[in-house]
């Protein structure tokens, strides 16, 4: 059997955990810049708050409702991810990591009730997360128990087990709520008379396969109980690695540009290095903001092929200002800025070449990983390259960050007894 483990809220859970005061109140969490809303807590929901609602409209309702809004802190909700995926990592031997708040493990329990129960209470309890647990034999399956556990019951448990309960799930499920249906493919269902997952299962395979394509075709097996889309414990490696940032403020000085283009990539370096990969293009690209039409647009990007493949801070820096160079005009003010890096190869299988013999690669892979060793330990840049800058003019808006909490200590709470 499968169980899907879903963090709940997880955004807005991740704020609570240090904030008892805003247990039972509405919270929202925007999205970078403080733009748009990408995470509510079921009271916000209650009152009407809409996924991807711009935060501008919604002020009066936010201070109408005493609504806690807080802006992004990846910082913090990756630290707490790490945290409940760890417990769940020692209940099971083959887990599959989907997203930051969700993840796939096989049971071997006789009792999955009381096993689901039993290990939703302890992430609880050990990280103050709260999270629903649906188990089925599919991953399908298990997404749709998942759902039926975190709307309808109170122990945030559910399995699909049964052939009777499988098929009532199944007819409570509409097409648009079954995983890997998109709003399309719902929509051309509905057009056939295909209105829920129950009523998916009984459609002829043969007819699945020449309308729609194979994965619609496992969806459906999956539904019936025949596994299809096994666990995946293996980290899979990014085919490309992008780092982009929209500006709090937007910039027309060049050598703000390239502090901030120096800065996402040695974010590509380190991506690049974690995953034991190196890259043999880089492609940078810089633009205005579209959604301002009183300001000249402008939308610039550049590729470069390396030499050699890499994944040196230096080099990659170096080539992502020469093409910087080529692409910044003057009398613009630019909203966002990137850095991409691709066709990767695992970094045991760099082909090298005579320019190896000016280009020293033992000595600066070993400044790399000296750099990260201190910025895991010392936190995030406290070792950086000179051309990534200090005073930051460029780095997003927010507002209502909360402290980090897990991962700074001088931002770790203080207990006064």
């Amino acid at each position: 059997m499968i169980a899907l483990v879903d963090c709940n809220n997880f955004y807005a859970s991740c704020e609570r955990i240090f904030r008892p005061d805003l247990e039972r109140k509405p919270i929202v969490v925007l999205s970078n810049n403080d733009g748009c809303v990408i995470a509510r807590s079921n009271e916000a929901k209650r009152l009407g708050i809409q996924m991807g609602e711009p935060a501008f409209k919604k002020k009066e309702v936010f201070q109408k409702n005493d609504i806690k809004v807080f802006s992004t802190n990846f910082v913090l909700y990756g630290d707490m991810s790490k945290r409940v995926m760890s417990i769940l990592r020692k209940n099971s031997k083959d887990i599959e990591i989907y997203s930051i708040d969700e993840a796939f493990l096989k049971c071997y329990n006789e009792d999955l009730e009381n096993y689901a129960v039993n290990l939703r209470d302890k992430v609880k309890q050990w990280t103050g997360i709260p999270v629903s647990i649906g188990i089925a034999k599919t991953k399908v399956l298990a997404k749709i128990a998942n759902r039926i556990a975190k709307k309808y019951k109170k122990s945030g448990a559910f399995v699909l087990d049964r052939q009777e309960i499988i098929e009532k799930a199944l007819k409570f499920t509409y097409v648009e709520d079954i995983w890997g249906i998109g709003r399309n493919y719902a929509k051309t269902l509905r057009e056939y008379g295909i209105h829920t997952a129950y009523d998916l299962t009984c459609i002829e395979e043969s007819w699945i396969k020449r309308k729609f394509s194979v994965v619609v075709l496992k969806i459906v097996q999956e539904l019936k109980g025949i596994n299809c889309l096994e666990l995946e414990s293996e980290y899979k490696k990014k085919k490309n690695i992008c780092t982009s940032r929209s500006f709090g403020q937007p910039i027309s000085d060049y050598n703000k540009l390239k502090e901030a283009v120096s800065t996402f990539a040695v974010r590509c370096c380190e991506k690049l290095r974690k995953q034991k990969t190196c890259a043999s293009e880089i492609r940078i690209f810089i633009y205005t903001n579209p959604f301002n039409p009183r300001q000249r647009q402008y939308y610039g990007t550049r590729s470069i092929k390396l030499d050699h493949a890499t994944n040196d801070n230096h080099i990659i820096i170096q080539e992502a200002i020469k093409a910087l160079k080529l692409i910044y005009k003057k009398g613009y003010s630019y909203k966002k800025a990137g850095v991409i890096v691709g066709k990767l190869i695992n970094d045991n299988e760099v082909q090298l070449s005579l320019f190896d013999q000016i280009y020293n690669r033992e000595k600066y892979t070993k400044i790399s990983k000296t750099i990260d060793k201190i910025n895991n330990n010392m936190g995030r840049d406290k070792l950086r390259i000179a051309t990534q800058g200090f005073d930051r003019n460029w780095k997003m808006k927010q507002e209502q960050l909360s402290p980090c909490y897990t991962t700074r200590i001088d931002e770790i709470l203080t207990v006064k007894i």
